[in-house]
């Protein structure tokens, strides 16, 4: 991965420190046979000058691993036509990529700066050059890398500016205003290749990017690289190779094809030596690497549902056959029963949240209540966690007054006010809360205090297998966990109907077909902006009415053998709900 750049980066921050010399340290620099999968495709879709000069660029140059990879692609006849150009903010980076290149590449025109290509793409924007006195000539070929910090790491005030000064909005990554600077220095029939992170594919915080990719290019090819763990990141890899946006706005970005290599446990149809050479094989197969891990390759096309916003999905003829039979059998989805939140936050665990009230001198505060958290995950209904000190509760100063939420009056509480005032100036530092004109004591996101005693569902968010229960005991969630409960109270059947679909097999080849976000290990995210499209087959069916029967049945037994055999005639009911007669992959 290439080292960070950033306009304005606010150098004296330890978090950016630290990043910064992570990506410096070479260990995530992106390797020899990943830069080259980059390189070839963009080299198979240019159409290079027969004439002139040929202009090359890495933003963020690293340690020239990926303009090593293009050199080498290119037609050695026109390499006297190059002109080699990288920028990156770090000095030694500039200098191990200097001499990487210009000792393999002695007769080339190799110029490695340090410079900050965010601030020099503004100062393109502006006419107002801070290294030139001329606006710069176009590249025919970008390659890049760029750094991948979030927003909390690069804090509110430079996430704010680059977000304003490239037209962005939400949630950013350093490598979102980098792809858009891209944009404005490739030439009109250039193309880049990008590796980034495939968050912005799927995730709410990605539709500004999303919008602008398909607005400022030209994007020929996607690949989403899943859990391959191609380098030494935390991140899941994707690339694009795309070309300016020359095209009228009716004929660029259709048919945009786009493929999918994850991790399975599927039985394999052949082998291959890499992920590379997986991809090369045929929508669907199962191929198993030379480590011994399978995965499953997919090819279709991009399938944004017309929104240029609008998450990407991998379409295909099996796919889009199997979503029609869903929609078709879809009375509403999870959204249209209640919101999903997130659990409760207090931004003061240790104060608000213990497992050892008991052995307090002056007994337990009044204001306790129990807390579910994701040790209490089973499907179904929640189990108590083996380990004690996992079984918390949670001191909870909040009430409904009016049908308003308000803070406890704590002189009616004197345990409770003995105890946070003992914790008053670790409670008080969380100065944000008292600036949003909230008291001293309490949560941060306490929630509706009246909505805890409802039925509700709870559910992790991160998990291979859906793991969706029901809590009947008025719990409060803590902030690990998503939950949601009926708006209607007279609509609470709806509940056990979402459990059941939530933990079907269904729904995980719902999510697959329609989301397929995942994590390592085929690990999903179940947050709410999944969640909330689930569907739900129409309740007044008598087919659905015994699966709303069946739910409450296992619900009451589980713990059992009973259960977990008609949690398998479920599950059938679950597919049947939806036209779809058998599980299919």
């Amino acid at each position: 991965m290439s080292s960070t750049s950033a306009t304005n980066a606010p150098k004296t921050d330890p978090r950016y420190t630290n990043v910064d010399a992570q990506k410096l340290s070479g260990a995530t620099y992106t390797p020899l046979d990943f830069a080259t999968f980059v390189a070839q495709n963009m080299v198979r879709e240019v159409n290079l000058p027969n004439h002139g000069t040929i202009r090359i660029l890495d933003p963020a140059v690293g340690d020239g691993a990926l303009l090593d990879a293009l050199i080498r692609c290119l037609p050695s006849t026109i390499h006297n036509r190059l002109e080699i150009y990288g920028y990156d903010i770090n000095p030694e980076a500039v200098l191990v990529a200097t001499e990487r290149l210009t000792k393999e590449f002695p007769k080339l025109r190799v110029c490695i700066e340090a410079r900050d290509f965010l601030k020099y793409i503004l100062a393109i924007r502006n006419d107002n050059d801070l290294f030139s006195n001329r606006r710069p000539d176009p590249f025919h070929l970008v390659i890049a890398n760029p750094p991948y910090v979030r927003t909390q790491i690069l804090g509110a005030e430079q996430a704010q500016s680059l977000s304003q000064s490239f037209g962005l909005t939400g949630r950013i990554d350093l490598y979102h205003p980098f792809i858009l600077g891209i944009s404005r220095v490739l030439a009109a029939d250039g193309v880049t290749g990008v590796i980034t992170s495939n968050r912005f594919m799927t995730t709410k915080s990605g539709k500004a990017i999303r919008r602008a990719l398909l607005s400022d290019f030209n994007i020929i090819r996607a690949w989403d690289f899943g859990d391959t763990k191609l380098f030494d990141a935390a991140v899941l890899p994707s690339v694009l190779i795309a070309k300016g946006a020359t095209d009228t706005k009716d004929k660029r970005n259709s048919n945009i094809e786009l493929s999918s290599i994850y991790e399975t446990n599927d039985a394999s149809n052949i082998r291959a030596e890499d992920a590379f050479i997986a991809l090369t094989h045929t929508d669907d197969t199962v191929t198993e690497l030379s480590d011994g891990r399978r995965f499953r390759v997919r090819h279709g096309v991009l399938d944004n549902g017309g929104d240029p916003e609008g998450l990407w999905r991998l379409a295909t003829r099996t796919s889009n056959a199997w979503l029609a039979s869903v929609t078709a059998n879809t009375w509403k989805s999870f959204r249209e029963i209640g919101k999903i939140r997130v659990g409760v936050k207090s931004t003061a665990d240790k104060v608000f949240i213990r497992n050892d009230w008991d052995t307090l001198p002056d007994g337990p505060p009044e204001l306790l209540r129990p807390l579910v958290t994701r040790h209490f995950a089973r499907r179904f209904r929640a189990a108590l966690p083996s380990n004690a000190k996992n079984v918390k509760q949670i001191l909870y100063p909040h009430e409904v007054i009016n049908g308003r939420r308000s803070a406890v009056e704590l002189n009616r509480y004197p345990k409770s006010l003995k105890y946070l005032e003992q914790h008053r100036d670790t409670l008080e530092a969380r100065t944000y809360v008292i600036e949003a004109g909230r008291k001293w004591f309490e949560l941060w996101v306490p929630h509706d205090p009246s909505a805890w005693s409802a039925p509700k569902l709870v559910f992790p968010d991160i998990s291979d297998k859906p793991i969706f229960w029901m809590d009947t005991e008025g719990s409060i969630v803590n902030g690990e966990c998503y939950w949601f409960c009926a708006e209607n109270e007279k609509e609470s059947e709806l509940l056990w109907l979402a459990l059941a679909i939530a933990n079907s097999t269904f729904i995980e080849s719902f999510y697959d077909h329609k989301f397929n976000n995942k994590l390592y290990a085929g690990r999903r995210r179940f947050i709410t902006q999944y969640v909330e499209q689930f569907p739900l087959p129409d309740p007044s069916l008598e087919r659905t009415k015994l699966i709303i029967s069946m739910t409450k049945k296992i619900h009451a037994i589980t713990p059992s053998d009973e259960a977990n055999s008609l949690a398998t005639e479920l599950d059938q009911l679950v597919w049947n709900a939806f036209g779809l007669g058998k599980k299919v992959t």
